[in-house]
């Protein structure tokens, strides 16, 4: 899919859009950032189907201080639902693989433009904390109660690989410790955690410039895992079908997009390390603590009244996993394409509390038995802590419903020949990870992935539903009938499944037909006497050496 042309100019025109078309809630109100903005956003998700949820934009926004901000504060906005999502990147909901898809093969290299709205007020020098540096902005408290202070959470982390000069762009979060100073939280192995690496080695800090309030299509780059070798930003150009326009940064050798809301530029020291947390995670959990580098401020951009965007995460669903879940099963379909598996038809990962990455159920059409194996094999190549438990299923069963799922798994597989666990594994988006040093836990340093292959390893019987135009007449008499709207769920029709034999295909006709009576002559030529000794068992058992059917 070749994605639409003129893209919105900037973050602000996309909210805009979002209200035109009711997707916007704007709060007047007084809103203190420490305990209710998030809280407030957070209902949502736990309230509320997706399709009625919001992007939501606070104007009047306090802390526990009464200090009043100037400007707004953005939640949900990139991704409170999958129609947010779409809106950010102009297509529906059916053209989102398409769309990544076409953006992987065709990325389009930013533009260099002398001037953007991002630079707007520029705070550096001495003039750098005379407006608050990382105070002047209503950061909110993502999970009141447990978190120990506002976290950056939509801002987007631009570094180079200091030997390539390749740049990266990721999302991670920042703990905001002072006026100049934030934590920042970084996984292994990460791009920006290679970059600091190397700057380590090389006795230099790594120079970072964070953005925020950018183009949504920017933000959707920056939340996914690409190769290294693939710069984020021109992924966003090849997603919105036009260059990402940069500016040169006024401290540090980088460059960011020209009409975000916000830039802080600085260093990452490679000298050392402080702890930092606790913050709330998508895995459904608080974090505790976590050693990670520090990022040392040295200058501030921004727009006139500019709009803060945080992303609301914590326990799934929530904007951080629908942002991911949009395009990450996407790329793993294409990692898994790329690997001559053409017998994958998708890949889900489910929002629901596991957090999208531990559990990958891919559709296949499978070519032979052990295929399914290679391709979960596979799946845990993918890296990024994918797949703590992956099942592969037929082409009939819906990959993202979860009874499907289980129904595939217990009548589909025996846990005897069709379950694998695979170990030494690195520690997945599970809170295990952080407990396994509590003094008690019963967990141990290895981490493992259970595969399930949940296909058919023989012909089976039809569903047992009516024929699919059958089901469609009913349906239409249903309506007719003024009943209450139907959303069908998958299955919810009969299909075969392999085994069907002629006699049986020819019965099921007549009985349509209204001519089952026949059916008796039919079934006395089927007599066996009992005899003497002779039980319902042995006899079927006697039966089934001769026929195709059941002998219990």
């Amino acid at each position: 899919m070749k994605p639409e042309r003129s893209y919105y100019k900037d973050l602000r025109e996309f909210i805009q859009v979002l209200e035109d078309t009711d997707k916007l809630v704007r709060i007047q109100k007084e809103i203190n950032k420490d305990t209710e903005l998030h809280p407030l956003v957070r209902w949502q998700f736990r309230g509320l189907e997706e399709k009625d949820r919001k992007a939501f934009l606070f104007e009047n926004v306090t802390d526990s201080k009464n200090k009043k901000y100037r400007g707004s504060v953005l939640v949900g906005g990139l991704a409170g639902s999958a129609d947010i999502y779409c809106l950010g990147v102009k297509c529906k909901p059916d053209e989102i693989t398409d769309l990544w898809l076409h953006a992987m093969d065709h990325p389009i290299e930013p533009e260099l433009v002398n001037s953007g709205p991002v630079q707007e007020e520029i705070h550096t020098g001495s003039d750098l904390l005379s407006h608050g540096g990382f105070t002047e902005f209503p950061i909110p408290i993502s999970t009141p109660g447990f978190d120990n202070g506002p976290y950056i959470t939509g801002g987007h982390w631009i570094t180079k690989d200091p030997e390539t000069g390749q740049r990266n762009v990721g999302n991670y979060r920042g703990l905001i410790r002072g006026p100049g100073l934030s934590g920042l939280m970084i996984g292994t192995p990460q791009d920006l955690s290679s970059h600091w690496e190397k700057c380590r080695q090389l006795g230099k800090p790594l120079e970072v410039a964070v953005a925020i309030g950018a183009l949504p299509a920017v933000s959707y780059a920056a939340t996914q895992k690409v190769p290294p070798t693939m710069d984020e930003l021109t992924l966003a150009g090849g997603l919105i079908g036009e260059p990402i326009q940069l500016v040169k940064c006024q401290t540090v050798d980088l460059e960011v997009p020209a009409s975000s809301e916000i830039v802080f530029e600085g260093i990452i020291p490679t000298s050392y390390l402080e702890e930092e947390g606790p913050f709330g995670e998508s895995m459904g959990v608080v974090d505790p603590r976590t050693l990670s580098p520090v990022f040392e401020l040295t200058c501030v951009t921004h727009r006139k009244n500019p709009v803060w965007v945080s992303i609301i995460s914590q326990v799934t669903p929530s904007e951080s996993s629908k942002i991911k879940a949009m395009g990450m099963s996407t790329l793993i379909y294409r990692y898994l394409q790329n690997k001559g598996f053409s017998s994958v038809l998708e890949v889900s990962l489910t929002e629901a509390l596991v957090n999208l990455r531990p559990y990958v159920v891919v559709r296949m059409k499978k070519k032979d038995h052990q295929e399914p194996w290679e391709v979960m094999q596979a799946i845990l190549d993918y890296g990024d802590r994918v797949g703590k438990l992956v099942v592969t299923v037929d082409e009939d069963i819906n990959p993202s419903d979860a009874v499907a799922v289980l129904w595939a798994i217990t009548h589909r597989s025996q846990p005897h020949q069709d379950t694998k666990i695979v170990g030494n594994r690195p520690f997945g988006a599970t809170p295990i990870g952080m407990v396994i040093n509590y003094p008690g836990s019963r967990y141990d340093s290895e981490e493992s992935s259970l595969l399930i292959d949940a296909t058919r390893k023989s012909d089976f019987p039809p569903l047992s539903l009516p024929r699919k135009k059958y089901m469609e007449r009913a349906r239409v008499i249903w309506e007719e009938l003024g009943l209450p709207e139907l959303k069908p769920k998958e299955p919810w029709h009969g299909y075969g499944l392999g085994y069907w034999p002629d006699d049986l295909e020819k019965e099921a006709q007549r009985a349509v037909a209204g001519d089952y009576l026949q059916l008796e002559e039919t079934l006395k030529g089927t007599r066996v006497e009992v005899g003497e000794g002779e039980t319902l068992g042995s006899l079927r058992a006697e039966w089934g050496k001769t026929h195709t059917g059941r002998t219990d």
